[in-house]
């Protein structure tokens, strides 16, 4: 079973760009080589993006959303002509969300971006890579590997970090989820001692109408059984409760 802290310190990074390991896509017609297209995210917000043929509107592919310091999945598709030349212009409409002022109100900018058509590769073309780099610029790239793999040949290697901000931001997530189960079963506990017929009868309810199986063996509320199994459920929610916040602790970045 994974650790909070080997959670922790994989966040995002792993588990999204494993979203972006793919099998090559490529379909040629007379007008030209349709290509799968994959987008990488260096940045602390979120992006979005799509690519389009300025001249033909009906040519374009993209839209999905990637997270910060992520990558996205295969996405379809985009149609290259069959022979590069100089100057041939992408349009990428890209979005990203950033926070302002003190309340942190997300704020949604698009920008498009012209950006010039890569030389192909000498051997296959492979799938156009849409990358949105630590300084929010937008470049292209074609390549039948990921980033991460020695014969990538962009010019940002390997797959974004995130950065001791966002990891802390995301820790603190973990931190608040893990505080509020030792709060709620300490509630819990404290109620039960103080107010026993109360906490006993809602609890049963609440059992009742959601899983009646687990106080299949009890007479009702009222029942000591009862009343000694959520006592000893409580405790035990919390002891591990407070283990899962321990190591949280000990994983801040």
């Amino acid at each position: 079973m994974m650790t909070i802290r080997r959670l922790l310190l994989s966040i995002l990074p792993i588990l999204l760009t494993a979203c972006a390991v793919f099998t090559p896509s490529m379909a040629t017609s007379s007008n030209g080589v349709s290509v799968s297209l994959h987008g990488v995210n260096y940045t602390g917000e979120s992006f979005q993006y799509v690519v389009g043929d300025p001249k033909d509107p009906s040519n374009s592919g993209g839209s999905e959303h990637i997270s910060p310091f992520s990558a996205g999945g295969t996405m379809c598709c985009y149609q290259l002509p069959k022979r590069w030349a100089p100057g041939i212009q992408v349009q990428v409409q890209a979005t990203h969300w950033t926070e302002k002022g003190p309340e942190k109100k997300l704020e949604e900018i698009t920008q498009v971006h012209m950006v010039e058509l890569p030389r192909f590769p000498d051997r296959e073309v492979g799938a156009l890579w849409v990358l949105r780099t630590k300084e929010g610029a937008i470049e292209l790239g074609f390549s039948n590997v990921r980033p991460d793999h020695p014969d990538w040949p962009g010019r940002v290697k390997g797959w974004p970090e995130p950065s001791l901000e966002y990891r802390r931001e995301r820790w603190e997530l973990y931190r608040r989820s893990a505080q509020g189960s030792v709060d709620l079963y300490k509630s819990l506990l404290s109620k039960l001692q103080s107010n026993p017929q109360q906490r006993l009868r809602e609890s049963w309810e609440h059992l009742k109408n959601r899983r009646s199986a687990e106080i299949s063996e009890f007479t009702g509320s009222e029942d000591p059984a009862f009343a000694a199994y959520l006592k000893g459920r409580y405790i035990n929610e919390l002891k591990s409760s407070k283990l899962q916040l321990e190591n949280v602790l000990k994983a801040k970045p």
